[in-house]
């Protein structure tokens, strides 16, 4: 990575925003650091949710270039103008009826979609893609083309959050990259995860060397810091992977 560059940090978060409103608050002074540190935000596309929350506090303090999403086409809904969904309101906080349903669109865009890029907005730059595989492999490699600093950070989030947190953790014990991999640990939000990780080590396996790739911070403070000082695993595969 070029020391001249920008660093690029991809942010895993949920699309609701949860009950504790601490986690919002995180998102948004999450953004405030990346705004300060110069950094620019590689993050879902969402528009709800703390995906939203750290997109948009970002772009209104350092404009749409700094925030780049990438979204999967079947989570965009394209509005058609002059006709409103009673029920858009309740989908897009994940609830009908009064009951949780399954996942909804994570964002809405209001005329047809041209070619894969949505035009600039206060959310960033948006580029749609096929597939999950595409978003996650689309978002790594802008990671990694940025500069000191790069990495990921997972803030609250569900399944989607701990599958792509996991993922990028694999990919670093693999050799795929070297960047820094950050569970922004909010309220204890990331205990659980943090406790499997100490219990698999001692069961033997992951070795202790790798039990470090996936790094803790306890303050939005902490991260930037965390990701310049990261130093990667001696026990991590020396794999060839080519153009992966």
């Amino acid at each position: 990575m070029a020391e001249d560059k920008p660093a690029v940090i991809c942010v895993f978060c949920g699309a609701t925003p949860g009950k504790d409103p601490i986690h919002l608050e995180a998102a948004r002074a999450l953004a405030y650091e990346f705004h300060k540190h110069n950094i620019r935000l590689v993050y879902g596309g969402g528009t709800t949710g703390l995906m939203g929350e750290v997109a948009k506090t970002l772009v209104s303090l350092s404009g749409p270039k700094a925030v780049h999403g990438v979204i999967p086409r079947a989570l965009v809904k394209v509005s058609v103008k002059g006709v409103e969904d009673p029920t858009a309101h309740s989908k897009a906080n994940g609830h009908s009826n009064g009951e949780n349903v399954g996942k909804t669109a994570e964002r809405e865009v209001s005329e047809a979609i041209e070619g894969e890029e949505i035009p600039e907005s206060e959310y960033g730059v948006t580029t749609i893609v096929r597939d999950m595989h595409s978003r996650k492999r689309m978002m790594a490699e802008l990671v990694m083309e940025g500069g000191p600093g790069s990495g990921f950070v997972s803030l609250a989030g569900g399944f989607g959050t701990i599958e792509e947190v996991m993922e990028m953790t694999t990919w670093n014990q693999l050799g795929i990259h070297r960047v820094g991999v950050i569970l922004l640990n909010i309220n204890g939000y990331w205990d659980g995860l943090l406790a499997w990780v100490r219990n698999a080590v001692q069961n033997g396996f992951i070795s202790s060397e790798n039990g470090s790739i996936l790094a803790e911070a306890r303050t939005v403070e902490e991260v930037v810091p965390k990701l310049l000082q990261y130093q990667c695993s001696t026990d991590r595969f020396q794999l060839n992977w080519g153009e992966e």
